[in-house]
């Protein structure tokens, strides 16, 4: 299984950078993943609720830790949650386009998570399944 098939085999997810603006690709990546069925987290400290959904301020206030992580946020803050995601034990984390960090990314690899952050965007592999 290749590092996109294993992120979405994941039985749980978040989305860092959820986005309850409709034309953000917060909001896009979140309701996505939740149009195919999947179990998902919305994270963001300064929205209250998508679609009806509880928004989470960040990955230690989820009522479980999630399997994969989509990451939809500027790199500085990108640094912050793979931080949260290593020390939660996240084992999955996909860095949308403009979100990739290099600190960040090695700090995950080294922890041993798989790590998507190649410019791949998590839309285009959905709207293809």
């Amino acid at each position: 299984m290749d590092q996109m098939e294993t992120f979405l085999a994941a039985e749980t997810y978040a989305v860092a950078g959820a986005s309850a603006r409709r034309h953000k690709y917060g909001y896009k990546v979140f309701m996505a993943l939740r149009a195919s069925g999947r179990d998902v987290y919305p994270l963001n400290p300064v929205t209250d609720e998508i679609e009806g959904h509880k928004v989470y301020a960040k990955i230690a206030d989820l009522p479980l830790v999630p399997e994969s992580l989509s990451i939809i946020t500027p790199p500085e803050v990108t640094r912050q949650v793979v931080d949260e995601a290593i020390e939660a034990g996240v084992k999955n984390i996909w860095m949308q386009p403009g979100a990739e960090d290099d600190r960040a990314s090695h700090a995950a690899r080294e922890a041993g998570v798989n790590v998507i952050d190649d410019g791949a965007c998590v839309l285009v592999l959905l709207a293809r399944q």
